[in-house]
This record gives C-alpha cells, structure tokens and sequence, in this order.
C-alpha cells in the first residue's frame, strides 16, 4: 500500500486542528515536546504511546530525559509528513488528561 505524503495545504490545514504540534524545520515531520511530574509519568505515557504504535505499525522519533519527551511524526514511506503521522498526532493527543 503506497502511503502519500501531504502536500503544503494538507499540512497546513491539519496542523490548524493538532496547535500543539509544529511543522519540524524540514517540513517533513511534525514534533512536540511534552512535560510531566516526573519520569515514571512521561514513561508511563511513552508506553500507552508505544502499546498504539505498534497496533498502527506507525512508530514515532522520540527523545526521553526525565520527565521529558519529545515525538517527532514522520512517515518514511511517503519521504515525509502524511495522513498517518496526523491520525498518530490526535491520538496521542487524546492520552492526555
């Protein structure tokens, strides 16, 4: 199955719905940085992500120092940012409280 990376319109017009979320300096991707009380939380968090991505087949970039993470969402199938990196984004959106 051939994913499709987004063009500038689609990418624009799904990171109006996903604010926390920017456009990675390549525009290729998308990040965001996230911060929790402590490490056992951001872990706890980087688990119910890890749990979904498996199920997707869709694994994020991640980058974890205590009680901080950061996701980068890329699709390498489709050379960059695709509607599956967006549906990746609003569900771990959706993790938190």
């Amino acid at each position: 199955m051939t994913v499709e990376k987004l063009d500038e319109d689609e990418r624009a017009s799904w990171l109006s719905v996903l604010p926390e979320w920017s456009l990675a300096r390549d525009g290729d991707a998308i990040e965001r940085k996230f911060e929790f009380a402590d490490f056992s939380e951001a872990f706890a968090f980087m688990t119910r992500i890890a749990i979904m991505a498996e199920k997707r087949d869709h694994h994020p970039e991640w980058f974890n120092v205590y009680n901080r993470v950061e996701i980068t969402l890329t699709t390498h199938d489709a050379g960059g940012l695709s509607l599956r990196d967006a549906h990746m984004a609003k569900a771990i959106d959706k993790l938190l409280p």
